[in-house]
């Protein structure tokens, strides 16, 4: 019927203000960045995941595979340094994520893989999900 808004009644000290505005300043400098944007599309016998990965080189990607959890991360680090007469710039950019998927139900061992224009393409096969059945004799 009503969206219930939690009221607050003068509850805001200097010191809360603080914290708060340091938080929102940590956030704008990309503290905490998102983990990268990921697509996965069911094609009936294999799922198929799409990562996006702009600006990363392919020795920057590292997928691996450990006890059912598929792993991707990405690692990249730049530094330029330019010098004409007394001016001296150095510039130095660092961007790393990661991010783990289930993959209890896919065959590990046929994963394939391609990085294309930004993109990670994972092929996951999946398992044979028939239940294995047999008739048990009363004996």
């Amino acid at each position: 019927m009503f969206d219930l808004i939690p009221f607050r009644r003068g509850r805001d000290n200097m010191l809360s203000l603080f914290d708060r505005m340091e938080k929102n300043f940590m956030q704008d400098l990309g503290f905490g960045l998102p983990d990268f944007r990921t697509d996965i599309v069911d094609k009936g016998d294999k799922f198929v995941l799409e990562a996006e990965l702009p600006g990363f080189d392919k020795k920057d990607i590292n997928i691996s595979v450990d006890d059912n959890r598929l792993t991707i991360t990405a690692e990249h680090s730049e530094s330029k340094e330019e010098s004409k007469d007394n001016y001296i710039r150095k510039e130095r950019r660092y961007g790393s994520f990661a991010r783990s998927f289930d993959v209890s139900n896919i065959k590990t061992e046929d994963i394939k893989a391609d990085y294309e224009n930004g993109v990670l393409t994972l092929n996951l096969p999946k398992k044979d999900s028939s239940p294995d059945s047999r008739k048990i004799d009363i004996g």
